[in-house]
């Protein structure tokens, strides 16, 4: 008989433990790396003010992307895609009491109504760490650092991913010497920002549907691929010293043609890519000096980058970088015998939880084979066996799962006996 199950929403996603546990082990990286640096967690709603992000996002992420819909009360309410807009939000609201500069850092769900495919869904997970009150450029090569430190954490090398930085300061002031107007420049960083996906010839097409002559394309195409433009900023220079001091400078690579989409982008822009090309960006950030002024706050700059959990984690299992996941965190299993102890056992497994150790407890009778079988399958690495025999002598038998060695030691010497095998 054919079974009608119940289908998830399209573009979200089922953890089950194997997938938990590679969001966990995430989580735990960017948690040991954000604290390293002294970033203190936080978190916002998931529900937003559509009005929140209707001048503060770009125009795709809040027309075409955002999940958008009246509540009961007829307020216009946004599903978060992203959390910079509501992080200045938050610093707005509390600004006066606030000790800056603020060094926050947050991972949870967000979703983006786009068509799912390989490294894409509806709803995902994301990292985001940013630091409000510096406007140095050493403090755009903290975060930047951050995010080497990151990627070294996980097990990528410099050669398999490279951090590609540059700066709209840089960037608008050059647009500018080719006699391109101000207000034109928005459509121009985004053109720029599409060099990579579009052919050469709709890139070149889309320039001049934007009304740009062919000396000023000429000068655009040149200016994306001078490697040496950096050195004409005095932020990038700064910046590029300073992560040079980290040690981490041989995962960053100057690179004109990374603007980024976002229009609060103000200064610095970054973005990870895999050197394979095998991917969109892994993650991007920047500088953004106007937000918490844009909601109603004192102008204060920040920088910080977001790093979601699906490109990366694609990314670590093709090339083999993650550990095992799925199976089950308690090491110990203890087995029961028949009814008549299941009360000595219980009491005993307990006694080990007590001890700071995890375990899991048979709580039905069945032939040992099979629960040696179980323990196995659900990746214990030892089983307890207490009979009536180890009942009687205070003793218990202590089964390695991985060698098929089995012991009998007394019961006072159990917890030191388990904490040497796992």
């Amino acid at each position: 008989m054919a079974r009608n199950v119940i289908r998830s929403v399209k573009g979200t996603r089922d953890y089950y433990p194997e997938e938990m546990g590679l969001r966990v082990w995430l989580y735990q990286k960017m948690r040991q790396v954000s604290e390293s640096f002294g970033y203190s967690e936080y978190e916002g709603p998931i529900l937003e003010t559509f009005e929140l992000y209707a001048a503060k996002s770009s125009e795709e992420i809040v027309e075409k992307q955002s999940y958008v819909f009246e509540d009961r009360g007829g307020e216009k309410l946004t599903l978060r895609p992203e959390l910079t807009p509501t992080l200045a939000r938050m610093v707005a609201a509390r600004q006066p009491q606030l000790t800056f500069p603020l060094r926050w850092w947050s991972f949870g769900p967000f979703w983006r109504y786009e068509r799912p495919q390989k490294g894409r869904t509806r709803e995902f997970f994301q990292w985001n760490i940013d630091m409000l009150g510096d406007d140095s450029p050493e403090a755009d090569a903290e975060l930047v650092a951050i995010a080497a430190t990151f990627l070294k954490a996980v097990g990528l090398k410099p050669d398999e991913v490279q951090i590609l930085v540059n700066n709209r300061k840089l960037m608008d002031a050059r647009l500018a010497a080719f006699g391109i107007a101000p207000d034109k420049r928005p459509e121009v960083f985004n053109l720029i920002d599409r060099r990579d996906k579009m052919s050469a010839e709709d890139w070149q097409a889309y320039a001049r549907e934007l009304g740009l002559n062919g000396q000023q394309i000429a000068d655009i195409t040149a200016l994306i691929s001078d490697q040496d433009l950096w050195q004409q900023s005095d932020e990038l220079v700064r910046m590029f010293a300073a992560l040079k001091a980290y040690g981490i400078d041989e995962y960053v690579s100057f690179a004109p043609h990374i603007i980024r989409g976002l229009v609060y982008y103000t200064g610095t822009v970054f973005e990870a890519w895999d050197t394979r090309g095998e991917y969109r960006a892994i993650f991007g950030g920047g500088r953004y000096d106007n937000l918490v002024g844009d909601v109603g706050g004192d102008p204060v700059g920040g920088v910080g980058f977001a790093v979601g959990d699906l490109i990366i984690g694609l990314l670590l299992q093709e090339l083999e970088r993650l550990p095992v996941f799925g199976a089950t965190p308690a090491p110990v299993f203890f087995t029961l015998f028949d009814q008549a102890l299941l009360s000595a056992s219980l009491t005993l497994a307990n006694r080990l939880r007590q001890e700071g150790l995890a375990v899991t407890s048979q709580l039905q009778p069945e032939k040992l084979g099979k629960q040696f079988k179980y323990a196995d399958r659900i990746g214990a690495r030892i089983a307890l066996v207490l009979g009536p025999d180890e009942d009687r002598d205070a003793t218990i038998a202590v089964k390695d799962l991985k060698t098929g060695e089995q012991e009998t030691i007394p019961q006072a010497q159990l917890i030191e006996k388990l904490r040497t095998l796992i």
